[in-house]
């Protein structure tokens, strides 16, 4: 198994980084807290979780060991996969899945497109214990504003990429872009489009 990658940052967007190591290029499925922390620098350390399955193998990648824990945390969780622990990632920062499962809060979860409230509840009751038994960590996420014409494109990018159709995914970019005026970075416009979508 693979536990982490250390390379160049190649190709990237919100969902997903090319981490070239010693001239091979590793796809690796990223979430947006995790974009966000990477977004600037040009080389570095991703851990790494890889799912197997018969047809495919998968990277995921997290920008620290927190986010990685909480994310086979969640795919744990019966009916939590991948693609949707990623959602739950470019949603919610470890730090505030951690508090919504300690103190159950079952709307801040479900406010995650494509979990309802049973998969709330069941992740709540099956992680509640083992966090409380973990000591984790926040860490603060420096947010750089991005204001060039490709906002609006990266975004739509991320959302059908995470599962969104485009024509929701438009409305709620269009939405949100007239209220904040462009003054919004591209995390926190992907992470409020999911919660409107």
């Amino acid at each position: 198994m693979i536990g982490f990658l250390k390379g160049k940052f190649l190709i990237r967007d919100p969902s997903m980084i090319i981490v070239e190591v010693q001239g091979i290029g590793y796809e690796v499925h990223i979430s947006l807290n995790t974009y966000g922390k990477i977004k600037d620098i040009p080389e570095g350390m991703l851990f790494i979780y890889m799912h197997v399955k018969e047809d495919a193998h998968t990277l995921y990648g997290f920008a620290d060991e927190e986010e990685k824990s909480m994310f086979k945390n969640l795919i744990s969780i019966s009916g939590v996969g991948p693609g949707t622990g990623t959602m739950v990632l470019s949603s919610l920062t470890a730090e505030e899945i951690r508090s919504a499962i300690l103190n159950g809060d079952t709307q801040t979860i479900q406010a995650v497109k494509g979990i309802g409230g049973k998969t709330a509840q069941r992740i709540i009751l099956e992680l509640r214990d083992k966090l409380q038994k973990s000591g984790y960590k926040s860490e603060a996420t420096g947010i750089i504003p991005e204001t060039h014409n490709t906002l609006r494109n990266e975004a739509l990018s991320a959302l059908i990429t995470l599962g969104i159709s485009k024509n929701a995914a438009e409305k709620s970019i269009d939405k949100i872009l007239k209220v904040s005026g462009h003054q919004i970075s591209l995390e926190d416009l992907v992470k409020s489009a999911l919660r409107n979508a």
